[in-house]
């Protein structure tokens, strides 16, 4: 960000007017004309607070908290394209203040921007005559299509089988609508009926990696490292709880108020984590890691800056040694997805067994047993744990044993196979650092129940471990191995 000269020495009108210009500045550069269409009002007056309040911390700028409150409610106001006020009053017909353009413009720019907003407006006006639509057509199409036997037909013919019901159910009805909301109005019901809703649109889009549903109306993405809100939105809760239920029951699951965390997976393998109140206060949270359709290798990940062309060649005779391997990084900082890469470099002579919470690996090796845990049912009963599992993979007579992630007492069990000739095993854990690694394998292992002394404990770790991988995600949204 660059500085502002908002001394004491200048007058208080002109530190207002730097710091306003500033501001509108830097948060037109930070968020785009398309992202600010799809914004709250309350997420945008958050956005400029932040800028704001950085900047004032930045410059020692000596304004008063009540003028601080007015500049960003103007500068809220500015971006939404409401009236333009400048420092000194608050007024529709004031002289439009000299930053209400954002930025400086050349010839036809304004124009390409007061277009775009013009279609997203066009846009939401389209989407909201399509829920109309449908609140009346769908329930004629239920009384008239047989649900049962949809799950028996692809998604291209019950496409067909709708399109012509509802062409029938809207002249017989007389709902207005032209030809693309009508087209529209079927790929609703189509989602609704065998897909996830306003979902869809967004696991249909490779730029997408990560889909957060935060309530009915806010629905955001990740795109190249960053969150961006989406215009996608659900009927309501009941809308969004039934999405929901039909992820988790497809893998044998169920979410209820008995079980309000659950762990699934799509059918691409996408990994789902729903969260159902009374533990989310506002809700039903949904949270979608997309499964790459194109999987990264490490000369790929090269490439794209994620480490070193010699680090990589390290890794791959690592992987081909059959060195253990423990993947250790933060929250989305691609543990998974170097798992994934390292795989690739497994013999496809080897007999693999992979032990995961939601099965979401994809090795592309011939011998491959995958094996996932199973929570308890309504009785509490039937619970099949990662350490049951893990128990049983050493009877499965496996060359390596992958394990998803590592996060409780299956420690010692994964120590122990690692010891016991099964060389070559890979697993990622959560950490920040390569020595907290250790320290909370250390500590994950003594939850197992075992009197182990933390002499004992370490010299396991330090037979079974041979290399700690760290990967790190940047402030750019960029995943480095660290």
């Amino acid at each position: 960000m660059m500085g502002v000269d908002v001394s004491m020495s200048a007058s208080p009108t002109d530190a207002v007017e730097r710091v306003f210009d500033r501001v509108l500045e830097d948060v037109a550069r930070e968020i785009d004309d398309d992202r600010r269409a799809v914004m709250s009002r309350r997420e945008l007056a958050a956005e400029v607070d932040r800028v704001f309040l950085d900047l004032m911390r930045q410059e020692r700028a000596a304004i008063p908290l009540m003028q601080q409150r007015e500049i960003v409610l103007r500068l809220v106001s500015v971006l939404e394209g409401g009236p333009r006020r400048n420092a000194g009053r608050v007024s529709a017909d004031a002289t439009p203040h000299p930053a209400a353009t954002i930025q400086r413009e050349p010839a036809g720019v304004g124009e390409d921007r007061s277009a775009a907003l013009e279609e997203t407006a066009a846009r939401t006006a389209t989407r909201r005559r399509i829920d109309a639509a449908r609140t009346v057509v769908a329930p004629v199409l239920l009384d008239r299509i047989d649900i049962a036997s949809i799950g028996h037909h692809d998604r291209d013919e019950i496409a067909r089988q709708i399109a012509a019901l509802v062409d029938e159910i809207v002249a017989e009805l007389k709902v207005q609508v032209n030809g693309q909301e009508q087209d529209g109005l079927v790929r609703v019901l189509v989602d609704d009926m065998t897909g996830l809703g306003p979902l869809e649109s967004l696991l249909a889009d490779d730029t997408v990696t990560d889909i957060m549903v935060n309530g009915p109306s806010r629905i955001y993405v990740e795109r190249g490292g960053k969150l961006y809100a989406t215009n996608a939105a659900f009927r309501d809760h009941p809308h969004v709880l039934n999405v929901a239920t039909r992820i988790v029951t497809r893998v044998g699951r169920r979410v209820d108020e008995s079980s309000p965390l659950v762990d699934a997976r799509l059918e691409d393998g996408s990994r789902v984590k729903v969260i159902m109140p009374p533990l989310a206060i506002d809700g039903v949270a949904i949270s979608i890691r997309k499964f790459a359709r194109h999987k990264l290798t490490l000369d790929q990940m090269v490439e794209q800056a994620n480490m070193s062309a010699d680090l990589a060649t390290v890794l791959k005779i690592a992987a081909r040694a059959r060195l253990n391997i423990l993947i250790s990084g933060g929250t989305e900082s691609g543990k998974t997805t170097l798992l994934n890469a390292l795989s690739q470099m497994i013999d496809p002579g080897e007999r693999i067994v992979t032990i995961e919470d939601a099965a979401e690996l994809k090795l592309q090796q011939p011998h491959v047993v995958r094996l996932e845990i199973r929570p308890a049912n309504l009785e509490g009963l039937g619970e099949i744990t990662m350490r049951d599992l893990l128990k049983n993979a050493l009877r499965m007579r496996p060359d390596r044993i992958i394990l998803g992630e590592v996060r409780g007492a299956e420690a010692i069990d994964v120590l122990q196979a690692m010891n016991t000739g099964h060389d070559g095993s890979l697993s990622t854990l959560h950490a920040n650092t390569p020595r907290e690694t250790l320290t909370r394998l250390e500590n994950m292992t003594s939850m197992a129940g075992f009197a182990l002394s933390p002499s004992a404990i370490r010299a396991q770790i330090a037979d079974a471990i041979d290399l700690v991988v760290q990967v790190s995600r940047m402030r750019d949204g960029k995943r480095r191995v660290t």
